[in-house]
């Protein structure tokens, strides 16, 4: 489906636009706030295709897109029409998820969309490392002096950038925040901090209270603490401003309020608050050696599994402001290698053409900084894969850790922007990179994937005459459906889920067909089209069940394409059903296909967490030695 449609379908599944309150998205995923999560279809959403994963996580709904989000959202922008929310509607929402979800939550919504230009300028930055590193041109040509000024500016001028968006993210007005900003910015305050260390100067009197000069560039939580204060303020002062006034009164006396309490009390208050973060992680690092270093290193991928990685936006980009480079940026370099290096050696091991291709796009993108569709679209596919790369993030970064490696740019960790990290020698900072995906794709290609998902897919008509002296012989059961495999546990119906008809596996279908798994004939076809049982010419019996309660549509959106007992091979169409519509009407459209008559073989195998077509291998069954002897076993 195209943007537009991907964008229709969102808003469906999250309630309409009229359950948004609020709505952005960072690198790859789309950030909403619902007024009422129980809306939200988190299942249905996954489900889409052109969404990686969709999940709840501090009280927001993510939808977890890729490198097109910008496009989705901006489709989805055309179609919301968000109403602010009165103050009795935002504590309700407040208490229901708790201090440190909406802490969480209120940072993510304050960097997101300032994250984009931030990228932008640090990679300008990391661009100008590397000419700097290559000696290709002067460092005190005008061109580096452009070139250093474009890299430096949205960090400079931070203050202003923050300012609006914290505006928005406490609802409050953009240009008055805008106007604490500048007041941060002025010369008079910035000049003055810059000549304290030679005057002795440090402050200002105002009506015999002193104003600290303070350096406020490039600050963090000076201007946030502001926004936030004023917010309340400025709710309050317009509340008794006559309306005929607002214009006029209003912002004056709010400036009025603010810009003295921000630089006697708040600013420094941010400003030292900043500085003791930085020192914090300076000695946390430094103190707690190879493992602090393996524990930022190994958990990485996991903040961002969960959406909470920009969380530490802010403290990153403290730490660059007050002490010049950033240690925690080193982990986000290990992880965004381990698990770009996980979905290499995933390509390097499946057969299947494509998760090949997945794989190898996933990688490519997780190398250039952006690891969501290796993660959630490979390597948690397969979990071994994300978790090997956990592991080879924490020792890539313990190496680092050797070499005193950090960041002295806000950027997206990849291949590209290794300039701006600096260590003992930049050689260092390469061999890091290299453990953390080398490790990572060696370890997922020896043990990351199934068996099964080794083997090629195209399976041979073939036969096997049995005599006492074979002990065993295996069939294969083609998959009936296109889509992603899981366990039977992971089915809601306890009848399935505790193997009460008999063992299989679960499959949530992309595509509405059954097709016959082996060649055999159709031993039941129920009236409500929802299930199939089928018989195989060797005699194994399989109950393919399409969706969980599905009879309660009696027939509605199935097409049955066969009789019962009529003569299939394996391939055909046996039955058609339209997914969607299926969804729509509320029910779950995984599909459990069982094995009924499992009690007359040796074993029944399947493998689960992996994508497969029609011709893939769903179930292995083996067959007794009794069973063999003087027959013919036939594996399709």
């Amino acid at each position: 489906m195209n943007n537009q449609e991907l964008a229709q379908q969102i808003l469906k599944y999250v309630g309409g636009d009229k359950n948004i309150s609020h709505l952005t998205h960072c690198a790859t995923r789309i950030r909403l706030n619902l007024k009422d999560n129980s809306k939200g279809n988190l299942s249905a959403l996954s489900d889409l295709d052109g969404v990686l994963k969709a999940q709840n996580q501090s009280g927001q709904t993510q939808v977890i897109i890729g490198a097109k989000v910008k496009s989705v959202f901006e489709e989805m922008e055309k179609m919301v029409s968000i109403q602010p929310s009165d103050e009795s509607e935002d504590s309700e929402e407040k208490n229901k998820k708790g201090k440190i979800s909406v802490v969480i939550e209120t940072i993510a919504g304050i960097f997101s969309p300032v994250i984009p230009i931030l990228i932008a300028c640090g990679l300008i930055k990391a661009l100008s490392a590397m000419i700097v590193n290559f000696e290709l041109v002067n460092p005190e040509s005008s061109f580096m002096t452009v070139l250093s000024m474009f890299g430096d500016l949205v960090f400079y001028f931070l203050p202003f950038f923050l300012a609006v968006s914290a505006a928005r993210k406490f609802k409050t007005s953009e240009y008055v925040a805008l106007a604490l900003a500048a007041a941060y910015m002025y010369p008079t305050i910035i000049d003055g901090a810059r000549a304290a260390a030679e005057t002795g100067v440090n402050t200002i009197n105002l009506f015999g209270l002193p104003i600290l000069l303070v350096d406020y560039k490039s600050t963090v939580i000076p201007i946030i603490l502001s926004v936030w204060v004023m917010s309340y303020v400025y709710k309050k002062v317009d509340k008794v401003i006559p309306d005929f006034l607002k214009i006029i009164l209003t912002a004056m006396i709010v400036i009025g309020i603010m810009v003295p309490s921000q630089l006697i009390i708040l600013g420094p208050i941010g400003s030292y608050a900043g500085g003791w973060l930085a020192e914090f992680i300076r000695w946390f690092y430094t103190t707690g050696g190879v493992f602090s270093a393996f524990l930022l290193g190994g958990t990485r991928s996991l903040l961002t599994m969960l959406g909470m990685h920009y969380a530490l936006a802010p403290i990153q980009i403290q730490e660059i402001a007050e002490k010049g480079s950033s240690y925690i940026l080193v982990s986000a370099l290990t992880a965004n290698m381990a698990q770009a290096g996980a979905a290499l050696g995933v390509f390097l091991a499946v057969k299947n053409k494509a998760m090949k291709t997945l794989a190898a796009s996933s990688s490519f993108s997780a190398f250039l900084g952006i690891t969501e569709p290796a993660m959630f679209g490979v390597n948690l596919k397969y979990k071994r894969p994300f978790f090997i790369a956990l592991v080879s993030s924490g020792v890539a970064a313990v190496f680092l850790s050797l070499f005193d490696t950090s960041a002295t740019a806000y950027v997206p960790p990849s291949l590209f922007t290794l300039p701006v990290f600096q260590a003992n020698s930049f050689v260092y900072v390469v061999f890091g990179a290299l453990i953390s995906a080398g490790l990572a794709c060696v370890l997922t290609f020896l043990f990351g994937v199934p068996k099964a998902e080794r083997v090629k897919e195209k399976t041979e008509e073939k036969s096997v005459t049995a005599n006492t002296d074979v002990d065993t012989a295996v069939e294969a059961i083609l998959s009936p459906l296109e889509g992603e495999v899981l366990e039977l546990t992971d089915v809601s119906d306890q009848v399935f889920s505790q193997g009460l008809v008999g063992p299989g596996a679960a499959i949530r279908p992309v595509k509405g067909r059954v097709v016959a798994p082996f060649n055999g004939h159709v031993e039941v076809m129920y009236d409500t089209k929802h299930a199939i049982g089928l018989k195989s010419t060797s005699g194994i019996e399989v109950l393919i069940h399409v969706g969980l309660d599905t009879v309660n549509l009696a027939g509605k959106h199935y097409s049955s394409k066969v009789e019962q007992g009529q003569e299939i091979k394996a391939g055909d169409v046996l039955l058609e059903f339209d997914v969607e519509a299926i969804k729509a009407e509320g029910f779950d459209t995984i599909t459990p296909v069982i094995i009924t008559n499992s009690q007359y073989y040796e074993k029944v195998e399947t493998e689960a967490a992996v994508d497969v077509t029609n011709e893939s291998v769903l179930i292995a069954i083996t067959k007794r030695k009794s069973e063999l002897n003087n027959e013919t076993v036939s594996a399709v």
